[in-house]
């Protein structure tokens, strides 16, 4: 049966169909297929949407949704979405897609702790039937005019009865950032409560079963599941025995996750980190490459992607136990933002995940070789050590310390 009956915490749900997407270039076709077949209610989450390409086209697909009489909303982040134009959302509003931005945002000269709380999240889910989840903002691969190859990034297509749990999840919330935003967004708010219980009366049943696969959601937020994502992988780390291979884009963990890492390799698990090698934003860039010293020593792996920017969040662990989702192991991800991940416990699938990563690291990444790194210059690594210090201390001191609006979300 897997590794799900040892996974304490964590809720896995039979019968499900979970297919891999890799890359923009094959989720979106999916994607967008998935909004023109709805019949009864759309959601749409997205740190990032972006008035590219892309954007116009999911756009015009949830427009054609709403047209058809579909209840469709979309829920981005303040921050992230800051420059979608005010014309787009006019023209979605006028269609009768409902647009809500989580977090207006907050000056990044303010010291609020609210400040770097954003919506991570990227999920879609049509009709109750279909859900996709994962790492991919609604953004053109191709957006920086240097880019030869598309952004480096999974999303999965769930079909069963984990639907459920995530459209639950996704309700409340929509449910929370209408309450909180009631005053600004009187008309939507009103409209939505209409739309939910007229959604109610004509929703269509769950399906049973679409597949054989056992899978489960896990969110993060500032309330109730601060740590299920992490907790989620410290635990398939631990009782790990053969192999752990991480993509990530932004990594620099805290102590308990390195050292999780390190024991593993200490016990002869095999240990490969697949992480960024293009600078994206260079702090971060930095602080992720302190780590790799004492990761190298404990012999893990490190091979960094170089083929184009990297934005992927899996792992695979003994061939059996995966997930794919926005969490980055980073402290944003870990201790701020809120994030969704799919735990996916099947052999199939870790061999699909598996057979993609192994092949992007064979043709897009260079192995860092430990007798080389020792030889980098001395303040290249005390940069990064400063850098990953800096990170840890604006997180904590901006994001994380304890306060009356730190329960929000």
């Amino acid at each position: 049966m897997g590794r799900k009956d040892n996974m304490a915490g964590t809720r896995f749900v039979p019968d499900n169909q979970i297919t891999l997407l890799q890359n923009g270039e094959t989720y979106f076709p999916v994607m967008e297929a998935a909004l023109d077949r709805a019949e009864h209610e759309i959601y749409l989450i997205s740190y990032i949407f972006k008035n590219d390409a892309i954007g116009r086209r999911i756009a015009e697909a949830l427009r054609r949704a709403a047209l058809r009489g579909v209840s469709t909303r979309v829920l981005i982040d303040g921050f992230g979405s800051e420059n979608l134009p005010e014309a787009m959302v006019a023209d979605l509003n006028a269609a009768g897609v409902m647009v809500m931005k989580f977090r207006p945002k907050i000056s990044p000269l303010t010291l609020r702790r609210r400040r770097l709380r954003r919506l991570h999240r990227k999920i879609v889910i049509v009709d109750q039937s279909s859900a996709f989840v994962g790492g991919i903002n609604i953004i053109d691969d191709f957006e920086t005019p240097d880019q030869t190859s598309s952004r480096y990034d999974y999303a999965l297509h769930v079909e069963g009865p984990l639907v459920g749990d995530i459209l639950a999840s996704t309700r409340r919330l929509w449910s929370q950032v209408t309450r909180s935003r009631f005053n600004t967004w009187s008309r939507f708010s009103t409209w939505g409560r209409d739309r939910d219980k007229h959604d109610r009366d004509r929703q269509s049943p769950f399906p049973k079963s679409r597949g054989s696969m056992h899978a489960a959601f896990l969110v993060r937020n500032n309330i109730l599941h601060r740590r299920d994502i992490e907790d989620a992988y410290l635990q398939a780390i631990e009782q790990s025995q053969l192999e752990i291979i991480m993509a990530n884009a932004y990594f620099f963990p805290g102590l308990k996750f390195r050292h999780a890492l390190m024991d593993a390799a200490g016990r002869g698990v095999r240990v490969v980190l697949l992480l960024q090698g293009k600078v994206d934003y260079r702090l971060l860039y930095y602080a992720s490459k302190a780590l790799y010293g004492s990761f190298l020593d404990a012999g893990i792996e490190i091979h960094e992607y170089h083929k184009s920017l990297m934005h992927a969040k899996v792992a695979v662990i003994d061939e059996q136990w995966s997930t794919v989702g926005s969490s980055n192991l980073d402290p944003f991800s870990l201790l701020l933002a809120l994030e969704a991940n799919v735990v996916v416990d099947d052999k199939n699938f870790a061999e699909t995940l598996k057979c993609s990563l192994e092949k992007s690291m064979a043709t897009g990444a260079r192995q860092i070789q430990p007798n080389r790194w020792k030889e980098q210059p001395i303040w290249l690594r005390m940069v990064s050590w400063l850098c990953y210090g800096l990170v840890r201390f604006m997180t904590g001191m901006t994001g994380y310390a304890p306060g009356k609006d730190s329960g929000y979300m």
